[in-house]
């Protein structure tokens, strides 16, 4: 069962339920799930169909994904499920926002995922104060992104936004992922907390030792990496907890001021970018685009 000292929120990283069903037997308990279009095209009941020759429209694989985050949701009734609008170069910010409304009703318990682009963010600041949803903020990769992610979402309550920079994706360049954690932290500090830092892209066992010890608000992992943990008897790292770093270089912390308007920061990234080619490229292959 959970630690009683534990304070970060523990999500898994899945499109598949059977994920779920496993992760929740070993633990016996989950916070929360989150879902893209890359986990979906994985599950094994859609790579079923594409193995056997299927070809499916787009209305069919937006059931398919329904369907994977209704069983999710009735497994973590009261967590967070995140499920991701399709969204290309070219996907307006009114097109993520008509995704965004029909998935919030889909479940519950839905936060839907944004990619932090300007239309993005002009969706998920729509969706906020028009719709009242909840968001995730995805694919963050930098200081800049996460101050318009506060901006942009400002009058929201805590629990009602994440912001999910991708540790992992940053490591695989040389760049310390840990570091955008820390100076996000440290950013949020002068604000009012209504945003939680959700940590993505986990790579490794100490990404997830050390996002416990900072105190993160969520993490979200792959089974591996819960079922590791559950091994070990779900050790709740402390303050002293040291990261082995390696070569890894650190992002340097900036002071950047949370009072703009989210269109005056400099949100472009090229991870974001890739991050996002890569995840429609993925759900159109599951439509023979």
């Amino acid at each position: 069962m959970r630690p009683d000292n534990l304070k970060t929120k523990i999500f898994l990283d899945s499109g598949d339920p059977a994920d779920t069903r496993e992760v929740l037997g070993v633990l016996g308990f989950l916070d929360g799930q989150t879902t893209n279009p890359s986990l979906v095209a994985n599950n094994p009941h859609m790579q079923a169909k594409i193995e056997n020759g299927e070809q499916l429209s787009s209305s069919e694989v937006n059931d398919f994904y329904k369907g994977v985050v209704q069983e999710i949701s009735e497994m973590i009734p009261v967590g967070s499920i995140s499920v991701e609008v399709y969204g290309d170069a070219d996907t307006s910010a009114q097109e993520m926002l008509s995704q965004a409304r029909e998935m919030t009703t889909w479940i519950p318990n839905a936060h839907i995922k944004f990619p932090t682009i300007s239309a993005g963010l002009e969706a998920a600041q729509t969706f906020i104060t028009e719709d009242h949803g909840r968001v995730n903020m995805t694919l963050v990769f930098s200081q800049e992104q996460a101050a318009a992610v506060y901006a942009a979402t400002r009058g929201a309550k805590k629990g009602e936004v994440f912001l999910s920079p991708f540790v992992g994706r940053l490591d695989d360049r040389g760049v310390n992922g840990m570091s955008l954690i820390e100076n996000c932290i440290q950013t949020y500090r002068n604000g009012d907390s209504h945003v939680e830092i959700l940590v993505a892209s986990v790579r490794s066992f100490e990404h997830f030792l050390y996002s416990i010890a900072l105190g993160v608000d969520i993490i979200t992992s792959s089974k591996k990496f819960l079922l590791k943990w559950a091994e070990q008897g779900m050790p709740v790292s402390t303050g002293a907890y040291v990261y082995q770093k390696g070569d890894l270089q650190d992002i340097e912390y900036r002071h950047i001021d949370l009072n703009l308007d989210w269109s005056e920061y400099d949100i472009y990234h090229e991870l974001t970018d890739a991050g996002l080619a890569r995840f429609a490229d993925d759900w159109n292959k599951l439509i023979g685009v």
